[in-house]
């Protein structure tokens, strides 16, 4: 080939790229070269994205027809046939604008999503709640997840809700990039305000807890046959003898010991002194303010009813006893004949 064809050859390339450039310009669905050169020029030879954007890349050829397009890995970015890129994933991909003797590439960078909560770790009483937010490099919305829900739950909005004491890591994913933050769920700190208390039988006393948390207080008794207690708190004692009185709030108990005291029996007198037929009122005082139980040891001489009044039966002598949970007095009645008329 002459240096003269090798020149001409030169000018027509040179010319042919100028006159591209401003077609693309002017009206870059039209483009047309003539001679044996074939090439591809592109919008942009790199671009950065986030996961989820999409964009499209331009491209001129020199035979004037739509190139066709491919992505040397879709995972990370995608191309469809009109050139439309779309961000998959972390990564970098090559997108290719080709037709029969020539072709580009552009460099697509896709950068790893970034997820930053407002939080990285939490402490909460059982029954409170905290809310995690968490602002996303894509704006793309996140996925929330609890590793312990027994622990701690979450909702689709990053609201948390201590459920019992312990520790659970709450997730936020997106683009399958995730952000954590630890939750701890502490034991509350309990109080009760009474830790020993004496009654006498039927006595009430309402015992009060005190608790950080907000769970409810779970009440119980030792010895349900010295004295109750209700899910209220509130103690009743049964009979003489000792109990103690539990109270757990999320695992952390506090007790309280409760004494129901014997009661102090006492008659007015010793001795009694009663005719055939005739009927008296015992006095008797009982430190418990209960009612005692009479009875009589020998009911053919002196009987004795519910309510402590006596009558002579016959001559001679009986014990009047008086009993109140524990504790038994007597008081000593001696029954005689009437004087005669």
């Amino acid at each position: 080939m002459s240096h003269k064809s090798i020149f001409l050859r030169t000018a027509l390339a040179v010319f042919c790229m100028f006159s591209i450039i401003f077609h693309v310009n002017c009206n870059p669905q039209h483009i047309y070269a003539s001679g044996g050169y074939e090439f591809v020029i592109l919008g942009t030879y790199q671009a950065t994205m986030k996961i989820g954007d999409t964009f499209y890349l331009a491209a001129v050829t020199t035979n004037g027809k739509k190139p066709s397009y491919s992505s040397s890995n879709s995972s990370v970015a995608s191309v469809n046939t009109y050139g439309k890129i779309t961000a998959k994933s972390a990564g970098t991909a090559l997108i290719t604008a080709k037709i029969k003797n020539g072709e580009a590439s552009c460099k697509i960078t896709v950068r790893k999503t970034v997820i930053a909560l407002n939080q990285k770790s939490l402490t909460l009483e059982n029954g409170y709640g905290a809310v995690l937010t968490a602002n996303v490099s894509t704006g793309h919305p996140v996925k929330w997840k609890s590793s312990k829900k027994s622990v701690a739950t979450v909702d689709e909005y990053g609201n948390v809700l201590a459920k019992k004491p312990g520790s659970t890591t709450i997730t936020a994913t997106a683009d399958k990039t995730s952000a954590s933050c630890k939750v701890t769920v502490k034991k509350p700190r309990v109080k009760l305000n009474k830790t020993k208390v004496s009654l006498y039988r039927r006595g009430k006393f309402k015992l009060a807890v005190t608790a950080s948390s907000k769970s409810m207080p779970k009440w119980k008794s030792n010895k349900k046959s010295v004295a109750t207690v209700d899910d209220e708190g509130n103690v009743t004692a049964v009979k003489n003898g000792s109990a103690l009185i539990t109270v757990t709030v999320d695992g952390v108990s506090r007790t309280c010991e409760v004494l129901v005291k014997k009661p102090v029996i006492r008659f007015a007198q010793d001795t009694v002194a009663l005719s055939v037929g005739e009927r008296y009122q015992l006095k008797v005082q009982v430190s418990s303010g209960n009612q005692p139980t009479y009875s009589s040891s020998n009911t053919s001489i002196a009987q004795v009813d519910e309510n402590g009044v006596v009558c002579g039966k016959n001559p001679g002598r009986a014990y009047i006893y008086a009993s109140e949970d524990g504790t038994k007095e007597r008081v000593t009645v001696t029954v005689r004949q009437p004087p005669a008329p």
